[in-house]
């Protein structure tokens, strides 16, 4: 099996196969020299201050989180990473609108060189890849006013398997090349380091590159790829531009997820010329939705992180470069206060994070972790506006502008977020009143059968909104009824107007995911028709059969699984559908279960009729002595039964909930609390009474 992690598995195993040939790396890298003095920078509003972050560089560079493209999280080594690739992404910075957007940097990951060094010791470009050399590249790139980043490790060898020359031992010669080759932008990776410090090999690559600069008047972009193995963040703002807080990202929701709360506490290290870097994007690469991918887009936005996009654009869709090329959330991002956003609240995942602005705004996302609509609030106060008598808010993905009296709240999508930016300004009556959208519970309905669901529409606003009605729309042949009233003449701040809704699916209708969109329409004091919807997902159930049934037998609402997709009756194979292995836990093979990967979560459907779920659970032993986990069983969002953290040495553990009347049942697997390696998890023989 491969480590979930499949770059940084191979990191350590090359470290470790190469570590007794230490001797052999030549002279370890001079300790470098004075520290670069430019005032230690402060952190943001209301946070904790750095307990030990050293002064910026004072070079000018990276003023804002640098913004580009990088191949790897699209092609990695693969034949389509070429010149003619490189060339192409400079070409659609241009056309599609992203170099005016702010997009400046075309990096090259690995494999761009031969495996072995020239004569005179120098790298030498793939001449299959890179046919005209490195230079007629970065030519190309910068005539059409870009920039060109490229690749190295830390190390003996870069990253791949095949064994690419790394730059330890040879920084001051590599940097010269780099630069004289035209280079903007350097990522230091971290493999075959042979065990040599990290703050001494990162700091000889800066005294290399500031040398080189000197000599060639070239300036480089200094990216420090540490993986956050060393805290970077507390010593490396004086080394580099920006360090990377955590392991690779991969493009599913699971490991967003954990990288985006791996780098959020991190904020008072960041500012001009030193961000935190929780790694490239993967908006476009097709393993998360619109959705989550806008999530990814905004959260790394108000996090001031650095914007590398990590799809190839020649296949971009119009859907990503709409996410990709959004200025106003860009703007967030590249706001030249420099502050990262810091969390306000984050209950049951419900999460409320702000960024303060140069102009005294704040950028407030309200972000969603969990797999079902959230109501998620906070006020004007609290993200640290001063009192007013009211605010403008502007949606950054709906494009348009509201008053709110002070109240900043929406119902999110599950694993959505509602991006906004709110002024204290004077001119806020000249826009309409914010409408806020709501469904109470969670439509799941079974189809014949009649769901009943109340809608509500909140005025948010100083001003009242007038002539207000509501409208709630879904697939053909369903039948929604209105069965309270639906307009009102006058909503004033803080009103509502509830509507109760009898929302039936045709008798036949399929177990599945359905869309359903609640609008509301009115007038402004000034007389204009506003609308707004709010997209909902309806879930047409099956319910569960009387009796003992295995939970691998039966439909779910949602499964997410930290790699690879849950699979019925075999473990987690980590890659396709279907690649696990018989469930096996202390030696006992299973017949019948779940098999996951931490972090994970299940949902079925019991209806209110079930009384329990059963299951034996631990961590698979395929993985050897690797794995750390938590299982959890919840009812209705309560937490009924918990196993506390198991390992692989243990033995599969019973477990026994009583889910007596519950609507839901949620399985989840988390971490254990040390990451992910190898969180192989099993529910074996998973049983619903019902």
């Amino acid at each position: 099996m491969r480590h979930p992690y499949t770059r940084t598995r191979r990191r350590r195993l090359l470290a470790a196969l190469t570590a007794s040939f230490l001797v052999l790396a030549g002279a370890a890298p001079a300790v470098a020299g004075d520290l670069h003095p430019s005032g230690a920078h402060q952190p943001p509003s209301g946070a904790e201050r750095a307990p030990s972050a050293a002064p910026a560089l004072a070079d000018g560079l990276a003023l804002t989180p640098p913004m580009g493209f990088n191949n790897w999280n699209s092609t990695q080594c693969g034949p389509e990473f070429d010149e003619s690739m490189v060339e192409g992404i400079a070409d659609l910075f241009v056309t599609e609108g992203l170099k005016d957007a702010g997009y400046q940097y075309v990096n090259l990951d690995d494999c761009w060189a031969l495996p072995a060094r020239d004569a005179d010791g120098k790298l030498v470009p793939d001449p299959a890849r890179f046919p005209h050399g490195i230079k007629a590249v970065a030519d190309y790139v910068h005539a059409k006013g870009l920039k060109l980043g490229i690749y190295t490790s830390a190390g003996t060898k870069t990253c791949n398997s095949a064994g690419f020359p790394g730059a330890l031992g040879h920084e001051y010669s590599d940097a010269e090349q780099f630069a004289a080759w035209g280079i903007d932008y350097l990522k230091y990776d971290n493999c075959n380091n042979q065990g040599v410090d990290a703050k001494q090999r990162y700091t000889t690559m800066r005294d290399a590159l500031k040398a080189a600069t000197a000599k060639t008047g070239r300036p480089i972009v200094y990216s420090i790829c540490e993986w956050g193995q060393n805290k970077p963040w507390e010593w490396a703002a004086d080394v580099g531009h920006l360090w990377r807080t955590t392991g690779d990202i991969s493009d599913s929701w699971t490991s967003m997820l954990s990288i985006l709360k791996q780098n959020l506490p991190l904020a008072p290290y960041a500012g001009p010329g030193h961000w935190n870097d929780p790694d490239m994007l993967e908006v476009g690469n097709g393993g998360m939705t619109d959705t989550e991918y806008r999530t990814h887009f905004s959260m790394w936005s108000i996090m001031a992180s650095p914007l590398l996009i990590g799809t190839d654009l020649r296949k971009a869709s119009a859907a990503t470069l709409d996410i990709l090329g959004n200025r106003e959330v860009i703007a967030v991002d590249q706001d030249p206060l420099g502050k990262q956003g810091t969390v306000v609240s984050s209950a049951d995942g419900r999460w409320v994070v702000a960024k303060e602005m140069k102009d005294g705004s704040r950028a407030v996302a309200l972000f969603n972790e969990t797999d079902a609509p959230q109501r998620i609030a906070t006020t004007a106060r609290a993200v640290g506006l001063p009192a007013a008598d009211a605010y403008t808010l502007r949606d950054l993905w709906q494009h348009r502008s509201s008053n709110t009296a002070g109240t900043i709240s929406a119902t999110v999508p599950p694993h959505g977020t509602v991006l906004v930016r709110v002024f204290a300004d004077r001119r806020w009556a000249a826009h309409p009143p914010a409408v806020e959208l709501g469904v109470d519970g969670r439509p799941l309905a079974v189809a014949g059968r009649t769901l009943t669901l109340t809608s509500t529409a909140t005025d948010l606003g100083r001003t009242p909104a007038r002539d207000v009605s509501v409208a709630l729309t879904g697939p053909e042949g369903w039948a929604l009824q209105a069965r309270s009233p639906r307009r009102a003449a006058a909503l004033p701040t803080g009103g509502a107007l509830r509507t109760t809704w009898a929302v039936t699916p045709p008798q036949g209708t399929p177990a599945g995911s359905y869309d359903l969109t609640l609008t509301v329409r009115y007038l402004s004091p000034g007389g204009d028709r506003v609308s707004a919807a709010l997209p909902l997902t309806a879930a047409v159930v099956v319910p569960p059969p009387a009796g003992t049934s295995y939970l691998s037998d039966l439909p779910w609402l949602s499964a997410t699984s930290g790699y690879g997709p849950v699979e019925r009756d075999t473990s987690n194979g980590e890659r396709p559908a279907g690649d696990g292995h018989p469930i096996t836990l202390g030696g006992v093979v299973y017949a019948k279960g779940l098999g996951v990967h931490a972090p994970s979560a299940l949902e079925y459907y019991a209806g209110g009729a079930c009384t329990k779920v059963t299951a034996d659970v631990g961590v698979d032993d395929e993985k050897g002595a690797k794995g750390t986990v938590a299982f959890e069983v919840w009812a209705d969002g309560t937490k009924v039964a918990s196993t506390g953290v198991l390992t692989n040495a243990m033995p599969a553990q019973p477990v026994t909930a009583d889910v007596t009347g519950a609507q839901v049942v949620r399985l989840v697997v988390t971490d254990g609390g040390d990451g992910t390696d190898s969180d192989h998890a099993d529910w074996a023989d998973a049983r619903l009474t019902c």
